[in-house]
């Protein structure tokens, strides 16, 4: 190295890298799908659209074809959040497009798949913010297909991994905000601690690199929902879900979640499902495999049920 200024900060290989000095390589990169007017296997239309120009938060919308005549049926509508440990990824990738696609027809719903800032370039609370902008502009029925097609009572949130924390934040401020009313909440392999990791351990460091202002490293409330009970248990949402899988190494973190949804007084209905044999967002690595299909099920009953 020419100095320490160059010298490695932070990396999570084989995606990026931080240096002291600020600078930031990025090594792979996602594919990007673009939309198309009629998928040829499913039928379902999907579009991108610009929510705020001076950010710019964008999102991919998923309409399902519709079977039920003239006017046709309102559906449910589902704001989902991408993972990516809040730093790679985006909600227009060859990983997100085909099996948000897939999930808008199969359970015929529609879909705002919301592309946020990433962190390092754009520290938490970016995404943050940048998902509050766009569930509020959905919940809004700005656009023309929201507005026609969307039933604004049914209103969920989902998420994987990283998104799912995005998805339990804003039922979390929506709940002490007010303004949105929620149905319910997905979260599939959610990213959550279980108190503070030791300071320079990888997971402290990943939460520092993504979010250097916390507090307290992983005991920060944003990651450890133990730290805000009281807030969980205002959460918005008559209904939640939460995900696992059993070789995930997020699974414990998961459970730990679940607990204090169910033991903080929520008023909403919450229910464990869990995958055996799998591991970490299995159904997006795995998409063809017969777990991942019986998950996409399962969050399908979970969009429609009554």
């Amino acid at each position: 190295m020419s100095s320490t200024n160059e010298e490695v900060d932070f990396e999570l290989p084989p995606f990026v890298r931080l240096y002291k000095n600020g600078r930031v390589e990025r090594f792979t990169v996602p594919t990007i799908l673009p939309p198309s007017p009629s998928d040829p296997t499913t039928g379902v239309a999907s579009k991108d659209v610009v929510i705020d120009p001076a950010t710019p938060v964008s999102a991919r919308l998923y309409l399902p074809p519709t079977s039920s005549p003239p006017p046709p049926s309102k559906i449910p509508l589902l704001v989902y959040f991408h993972g990516g440990a809040f730093c790679i990824e985006s909600a227009f990738s060859s990983t997100y497009h085909p099996y948000l696609n897939n999930l808008a027809a199969l359970a015929n719903v529609l879909i705002v798949s919301v592309e946020y800032r990433l962190a390092p370039e754009h520290p938490l609370p970016a995404a943050y913010e940048d998902c509050w902008t766009a569930l509020r502009w959905a919940a809004a029925g700005s656009d023309p297909w929201i507005a026609e097609h969307a039933d604004l009572d049914r209103l969920f949130l989902a998420g994987d991994s990283a998104g799912a924390n995005i998805a339990h934040r804003m039922a979390v401020r929506a709940g002490t905000e007010g303004g949105l009313s929620l149905e319910g909440i997905a979260l599939i392999h959610p990213y959550f601690s279980t108190g503070a990791d030791e300071v320079g351990s990888f997971g402290d460091r990943l939460w520092r690199f993504v979010c250097p202002g916390a507090e307290g490293g992983t005991a920060d409330p944003r990651l450890y929902p133990v730290a805000e009970e009281e807030a969980v248990k205002g959460m918005a949402g008559r209904r939640a879900a939460v995900f696992l899988a059993e070789k995930d190494h997020l699974m414990e973190k998961g459970k730990a979640y679940y607990d204090v949804v169910k033991g903080s007084g929520w008023g909403g209905a919450a229910e464990l499902v869990e995958t055996a044999g799998e591991g970490h967002v299995f159904h997006l690595l795995k998409p063809e495999s017969e777990a991942a299909g019986e998950l996409m099920e399962l969050l399908a009953v979970f969009l429609n049920a009554a």
